[in-house]
C-alpha cells in the first residue's frame, strides 16, 4: 500500500476492469446473501466468510512470496482498519438485510460514498471539486429515486434502516483511514490480515449467541455461502481494496454507486418482478454520476502564441 495519496484522479483501465467486476460480484450478492440467510445464522454465516477470505487472501500472498510480517508501530492502525471495514460493516450490514428487502438494503448501505467524501474532507482535506460534487448530486439523486417507492417499507424497518446506515458510515471511516494511517503491506497481505483480525469478533460472536441455531442448509442457501466465501470475500474485497489504492477516496467511494442499481435490478430478477420507470432513471443518473468522477478530466489545450499563427 502507498503510503500517500495517488497522484492519479481517475481510474487507470486496469482499475476500471476491477470495478466492473466488483461492481457486478458485489450488485448480484445483495439477494444472494438475503438467501443464505434463510437457513444459516447471521453470524455464523459472516464468520465462514471472513476464516475463508483471511486463509485464501494469506494463502495467496504466501504463493506470491508477499510481505506477511506487520510492520512494527503499525499493529494499532492495522486493528483499526479490520474493526472498520470488517467487523463492523458485516455485523452491521448482516443485521440490517435480515429486517429489509436486499435492494432497499444495498441503497442505505450504499449511502457509503456521501460519509465517504464528507470524511476525505475533513481527514484527508480532499479538495470538493465540482465534477464531485456533481457526481455525488447526480449518484444520490438516482438512489432517492430507487428508495423513494418504498418509503414505507422503511417507516415499517426503521431499526434495519439505522443499522444500515450506521454500518455504511462505519465502511466509509475505514476507507479514509486507509489513505490516513497506511499500513505498509501489499493488497492481498493487507486484506487478508484485515480480514482474520476483523473476523475475530465476529466468530466469537457466532460461538456465543448461535451454539443452538444450525441446522440443515439447503442447496441454494449453501451455495450462497459458498459464493460469498469465495467470491466475495476473496475476489470482491481484493478488488475493492486495491481500487482504494489506486485513487484518492473521493474517487473511490463515488466508484461504488452502480453496486447498489445491480442490487435492485438483480433482486428484481430473482423475484419475478419488472423493472419500473424510477429504475432506469435512477440507472441514468448513477452512470452520469460514475462519468463525472471516472472519466479523466479533458486536457486544456494551451492557446497558440501569435509566433504560432504566423
Amino acid at each position: 500500500m502507498s503510503k500517500s495519496l495517488s497522484p492519479q484522479t481517475a481510474l487507470p483501465g486496469p482499475g476500471l476492469v476491477l470495478l466492473v467486476l466488483l461492481t457486478i460480484g458485489w450488485g448480484i450478492n445483495w439477494p444472494i446473501m438475503k438467501t443464505a440467510l434463510i437457513d444459516v445464522p447471521a453470524l455464523t454465516f459472516r464468520a465462514l466468510c471472513t476464516v475463508s477470505g483471511a486463509g485464501g487472501l494469506l494463502l495467496l500472498a504466501r504463493i506470491a512470496r508477499q510481505p506477511l510480517r506487520v510492520p512494527p508501530g503499525q499493529w494499532p492502525r492495522l486493528l483499526l482498519l479490520a474493526a472498520l471495514n470488517i467487523t463492523v460493516w458485516n455485523i452491521m450490514m448482516i443485521y440490517g438485510l435480515r429486517l429489509m428487502p436486499s435492494g432497499r438494503a444495498a441503497i442505505l448501505g450504499f449511502t457509503m460514498p456521501l460519509w465517504g467524501v464528507l470524511l476525505s474532507r475533513w481527514w484527508l482535506a480532499e479538495p470538493l471539486t465540482i465534477r464531485r460534487l456533481l457526481g455525488l448530486a447526480l449518484g444520490l439523486g438516482g438512489l432517492s429515486l430507487l428508495i423513494g417507492s418504498d418509503i414505507a417499507v422503511l417507516r415499517t424497518a426503521p431499526l434495519g434502516a439505522m443499522i444500515m446506515v450506521l454500518g455504511a458510515v462505519g465502511w466509509a471511516a475505514g476507507t479514509v483511514a486507509m489513505k490516513r494511517w497506511p499500513v505498509a503491506l501489499p493488497t492481498t497481505a493487507l486484506v487478508g490480515w484485515q480480514m482474520l483480525l476483523g473476523g475475530l469478533p465476529i466468530i466469537a460472536g457466532a460461538l456465543l449467541l448461535e451454539p443452538g441455531e444450525l441446522r440443515p442448509v439447503g442447496l441454494w442457501p449453501a451455495l450462497s455461502v459458498l459464493y460469498n466465501m469465495v467470491i466475495v470475500f476473496i475476489g470482491c474485497y481484493w478488488a475493492w481494496f486495491k481500487i482504494v489504492d489506486m485513487v484518492p477516496v473521493g474517487v473511490s467511494v463515488l466508484s461504488t454507486m452502480l453496486i447498489p442499481v445491480v442490487g435492485v435490478f438483480s433482486g428484481m430478477l430473482l423475484l419475478g418482478e419488472r423493472p419500473q420507470w424510477p429504475d432506469f432513471a435512477a440507472l441514468i443518473l448513477v452512470v452520469g454520476a460514475l462519468g463525472t468522477v471516472l472519466l479523466p478530466a479533458p486536457r486544456q489545450v494551451p492557446p497558440l502564441s501569435r509566433a504560432a499563427l504566423r
